[in-house]
């Protein structure tokens, strides 16, 4: 093995290492409990429903839409899911803290609405742009 890929693995556990120390040196038991329920929770919810939701979206699409559109709304749908992931615990979240933590006073909704179209655009613009680039090469 290089010595490179192990001083990296040796860093990785260090690092795991100082971060299991520090939840357990610095986090109230109680808290601990509620990570593990939560991390329980999430996994979960992973494995029964956005996995086999995100196989069954994939099915889908190979059978109903054709190869050259499908690369561009695959991506579309990766990107929206990539902004969902931070948006919706944002959604969730807003009014729940004081107005000293701004984060959490603006309206995520809204805001993730508006990506979703922008994202949603650049995808058809790109869609037709090769349209076109392969109709003119013919």
């Amino acid at each position: 093995m290089k010595a490179w890929r192990i001083a990296l693995a040796v860093a990785g556990i260090a690092l795991a290492a100082f971060g299991v120390f520090r939840l357990v040196t610095q986090v109230p038991p109680s808290y601990l409990l509620i990570l593990a329920l939560w991390l329980i929770a999430a996994l979960i919810i992973h494995d029964a429903l956005l996995a086999p939701s995100v196989v069954g979206v994939g099915w889908l699409l190979r059978r109903y839409v054709p190869d050259r559109g499908r690369r561009y709304l695959q991506l579309a749908l990766i990107m929206i899911a990539f902004v969902m992931v931070i948006a919706v615990p944002m959604i969730f979240l807003r009014g729940s803290q004081p107005a000293v933590k701004a984060l959490l006073l603006r309206n995520y909704g809204v805001n993730l609405i508006m990506i979703i179209g922008v994202i949603a655009v650049i995808s058809l613009i790109l869609y037709v742009v090769r349209v076109a680039r392969d109709r003119s090469a013919t």
